[in-house]
């Protein structure tokens, strides 16, 4: 229902949030209706009320855009006869939404006061070294950081000692292996443990953190699960590692690249250890920073001095770190290099290309912006399509350019048109790709004639093709332009009301009115929305009548 809801969206209620609406519709559907389209004003007001303030993970976007949302996808519900009968009205329920909103923004304006007062109350606690928001700036300002094709990414993923280690120790861990409460293995089983993953054994009653770290390392890659009470097994795939196919190999090496807080220094005193608690995230946000590389003396000294600023126990820790471990990065640079995250060479240690992947993946979990684009060499047209939909238009020109270098014209026009073929609905893409087939000349004649037996392209084909006065090319119809004009539509409806309604001014009421007698037959993905946007939205009261009435005729026609 919230893909449909999406879908929906885009031209209805542009902007509406479907992860607001999500955790809203499941806890109505959990504590008041086991049907998804009934809702009632009662229990819109308690889930709105009572659950929402206990659950909402940022109450700030809540206040901002829950109660518009639940509008819109009640809206949708009803509109697309999804709102059953047991249900109150539409208008009921807009009604109490309205009536609540202003308590429900309240409730999230108190909670995000309690966040705070709970930051203030803390100081400093909550960061740590590795935190990337103080770094988001110069983050947004690097240059594009191309990253690696999979391909080579995968290779290099199947060669990481870590993953291995993970593996044999869950190939040893065999299938439902009984585990302690306070202690995961028996003093003999740490014995055997140790020797699967080549660690030496410790003197005794020594702890030995590496293990218990290539463990949860195991857990964090789903090679080790639980199977029971007190039991835990390896997966039946495990073994496999390395997989062979490269998606898999990366999904597996993605999993655990947050394992990278395992890298931190371990020490004795609890305290001490917290106050060092980001390190290894903080080297690679500053190797990042620099370009991919520094010299590790100065890196040592920058990482030492932020330790000291971000707690106040941070200079007693990487003194005790230091005495530990005779470098307080010696843990950090085991664990990256382990996980094939970095290289050291003499005294300078650099991002690898899993390094630069992992570091801009773990930003973005931060939702911190770094721009970084697929390698030109390895974008396939549809990559190069929707990564060029969401930047300026001078730069998606520039990106076009290098993609193209790179391949005969007819092969470039070849790869465009398959790509705006794949998503019959997604009118963007198609616009954009047959905009750049459009720049090819006569190299692309045969990428068009084969777009001719593409229902969604054969507007475009025929028209480009009788311009170019092709010989035996179809002559454009009718519909091929009322199509032209659909897909038009759609992406001034994805930009807000007011393009959509400047779209729609362009052609004039006139000729809209002509238009509306027949778009309807169009079998265009969004002829539906589109005729119920023009309904909702157009000031002229015969027009939004005309629009309703080939609305009615574009359902009767689909059923």
């Amino acid at each position: 229902m919230l893909e449909e809801f999406i879908v929906w969206a885009r031209t209805n209620a542009p902007g509406s949030s479907a992860e607001l609406v999500g955790p809203a519709a499941l806890w109505h559907r959990i504590s008041f209706s086991s049907h998804v389209g009934t809702w009632k004003r009662a229990g819109l007001r308690e889930v709105l009320l009572d659950q929402m303030p206990k659950v909402v993970d940022d109450p700030d976007a809540a206040a901002d855009g829950m109660v518009p949302a639940l509008d819109a996808y009640l809206t949708f519900l009803s509109k697309t006869g999804r709102l059953t009968q047991q249900s109150d009205s539409l208008s009921d329920l807009l009604d109490e939404l309205g009536d609540i909103e202003d308590e429900f923004v309240e409730r999230m304006e108190d909670l995000i006061g309690d966040e705070e007062d709970d930051e203030e109350a803390g100081g400093d606690e909550g960061g740590d070294l590795g935190d990337f928001e103080p770094f988001a700036d110069e983050l947004a300002e690097l240059d594009t950081i191309r990253l690696q094709p999979d391909a080579v990414l995968a290779e290099h993923a199947r060669a990481v000692p870590l993953i291995a280690k993970a593996r044999d120790l869950s190939v040893w861990v065999g299938t439902a292996r009984r585990v302690g409460e306070e202690t995961l293995l028996s003093p003999e089983e740490v014995a055997e443990a140790l020797d699967v993953v080549g660690l030496p054994r410790p003197a005794h009653g020594e702890d030995v953190p590496q293990l218990w770290n290539i463990w949860n390392l195991a857990v964090d890659l789903e090679f080790i699960e639980p199977s029971g009470d007190d039991t835990v097994s390896a997966q039946e795939d495990t073994s496999e590692w390395p997989f062979d196919d490269d998606e898999d190999v990366l999904d597996a090496w993605m999993l655990g690249v947050r394992s990278v807080d395992y890298g931190d220094p371990e020490l004795e005193d609890e305290d001490l250890t917290l106050a060092l608690a980001g390190l290894t995230r903080g080297l690679l946000i500053r190797l990042l920073l620099a370009g991919g590389g520094r010299e590790l003396n100065g890196l040592r000294e920058e990482l030492g001095e932020a330790a000291a600023d971000v707690d106040e126990l941070g200079g007693e820790a990487w003194a005790a770190a230091r005495d530990h471990y005779g470098d307080p990065l010696a843990p950090v640079l085991d664990w990256l290099i382990g996980y094939g995250l970095v290289a050291v060479s003499g005294d300078g240690v650099e991002l690898t290309s899993l390094g630069v992947e992992g570091v801009v993946h773990l930003a973005d979990d931060a939702d911190i912006e770094v721009d970084a684009r697929p390698a030109i060499e390895s974008m396939s047209a549809l990559d190069l399509l929707m990564l060029s939909a969401e930047l300026p238009e001078e730069e998606a020109n520039t990106e076009f350019a290098a993609w193209m270098r790179l391949r005969e014209p007819a092969q470039a026009a070849k790869e465009l048109l398959e790509a705006a073929a794949e998503d019959a609905g997604d009118a963007l893409i198609r616009v954009q790709a047959t905009s750049v087939v459009d720049t090819l000349g006569d190299d692309a004649v045969p990428a068009w004639q084969e777009a001719l037996e593409v229902p969604s392209l054969r507007p475009y084909a025929a028209t480009h093709l009788s311009r170019r006065n092709v010989p035996d090319a179809p002559k454009p119809t009718q519909d091929d332009t009322n199509w032209l004009i659909l897909d038009m539509w759609t992406i001034s409806a994805g930009l807000g009301r007011s393009e959509f309604l400047g779209s729609l001014r362009d052609i004039g009421d006139d000729m809209l009115g002509d238009l509306l007698e027949v778009v309807w037959k169009i079998p265009h993905a969004h002829v539906e929305e589109l005729l119920e946007l023009i309904s909702q939205v157009h000031p002229d009261k015969q027009v939004a009548k005309a629009a309703k009435r080939a609305l009615f005729k574009a359902r009767s026609a689909a059923s």
